[in-house]
């Protein structure tokens, strides 16, 4: 009797060493929640001795590729996002990438960022047959409207449904965003989720100095945001609330971490806050575990990286009852939501939370149990294995 011949998944094995071109417009250390994911995903996949192709855009004139035995850079050209400082999208580059992928053959392409070059990537990698994924990341169509351009939402939103229905697969970071996108009709969708570093983000990196620096004693309540300054994370929402909290609580401080484009704006308007700036690594961890409130009052976010950083680091977060926060808080035992877009909701939980020091400590201390459980490490795994299904499936090589 004669054998059949192994699957493609049973020839790789369980622990297979792939090929994997992933294609980014954005990565670290420029500083947005798709460079970190992205980030950690590619170190994670590398660990596991997994060979990445990386084709991203030049983020500086002098810079130069890197080139390892598990990763390999190629660097585009690219033009600044319009009205989007510190981000930008590659230019097309079909037949480039296509020779590029003729010539390293690798197992998939995943494409990580809608732009141009993402774009390019997904006509190329169907050009030469190779299987192409995507990810969902940031709501672009959301952000139109923040940025001037809310009469092409449609036209965007038909863009984004177009590119990642060209993929074998979208990867999406939540099931709330699964659901909402299948009945868009995306088509191919998987829920890979996020993890955190609970080593960086922790409550032991609270620094008295740091808010002794901020004018605060150790009993007033720190609320902290942390995020980009700008129109799309619903800042009025946020110095309002605030503005409830200290008529409640006078002591209380307000520390806003992050830089953007509204960022001169906001500390012209509210120069009795604090406005820390950019932060990074250690110094970012410390602010953070400096804290005692972290509110959240965005409503365009896919997944929203910094509410699992403050739960890591100890902090009662108040959120709105989606992305991240719908994935892993329960209202009144690890934090606190809000109706979705209901400003006057979030202010009313907020200020319980800043007035209630019995009740803010047990949430910090239920956040940093629930964050202790998101490691890196099996969303890696759960990202190896979804794109190993798809190389292993030939009938869904393209979308």
């Amino acid at each position: 009797m004669t054998s059949s011949p192994p699957s493609a998944r049973e020839a790789l094995g369980p622990a297979a060493a792939l090929r994997i071109a992933v294609v980014t417009e954005t990565y670290p250390p420029e500083v947005n929640g798709v460079a970190m994911t992205t980030g950690r995903m590619l170190n994670g996949l590398i660990r596991r001795g997994h060979r990445i192709m990386l084709v991203r855009p030049r983020q500086s004139p002098g810079e130069h590729p890197q080139s390892s035995w598990l990763l390999s850079e190629t660097l585009v050209r690219s033009i600044p996002l319009p009205r989007y400082a510190g981000l930008r999208v590659g230019l097309p580059a079909t037949a480039s990438l296509a020779r590029l992928l003729v010539h390293e053959r690798p197992h998939i392409v995943h494409v990580v960022t809608e732009g141009p070059l993402g774009r390019s990537a997904l006509v190329a990698a169907r050009r030469v047959g190779i299987p192409a994924s995507s990810a969902f990341h940031t709501n672009f169509h959301a952000y139109s409207k923040h940025y001037g351009f809310g009469l092409l939402k449609p036209a965007i939103s038909a863009y984004l449904k177009r590119f990642h229905n060209q993929a074998a697969c979208t990867f999406v970071p939540t099931r709330e965003l699964k659901a909402q996108l299948a009945r868009e009709g995306y088509r191919g969708l998987k829920v890979v989720s996020r993890g955190v570093d609970t080593e960086l983000y922790s409550p032991a990196r609270r620094s008295v100095a740091l808010r002794k620096h901020w004018g605060t004693d150790d009993d007033d309540p720190v609320v902290l945001y942390v995020g980009r300054l700008a129109a799309e994370k619903n800042m009025p929402v946020l110095f309002s609330t605030f503005e409830q909290i200290q008529r409640a609580v006078p002591s209380a401080r307000l520390v806003l971490v992050g830089d953007g484009p509204q960022r001169a704006e906001l500390t012209r308007r509210y120069p009795q806050h604090v406005f820390a700036g950019m932060r990074h690594g250690v110094d970012l961890a410390a602010h953070y575990a400096s804290g005692d409130v972290f509110l959240f009052p965005s409503v365009t976010e896919t997944f929203g990286n910094v509410t699992l950083e403050a739960m890591a680091s100890g902090l009662a977060v108040v959120a709105y009852d989606y992305a991240a926060a719908r994935e892993h808080i329960v209202g009144g035992r690890n934090g606190m939501l809000a109706a979705f877009d209901d400003g006057e909701a979030f202010c009313r939980v907020a200020v319980v939370v800043a007035t209630n020091a019995t009740l803010r400590n047990g949430l910090r201390r239920a956040a940093r149990m629930t964050a202790s459980q998101l490691d890196w490490e099996r969303v890696v795994d759960d990202l190896a294995s979804a794109l190993l299904d798809l190389i292993a499936q030939p009938e869904r090589a393209h979308g």
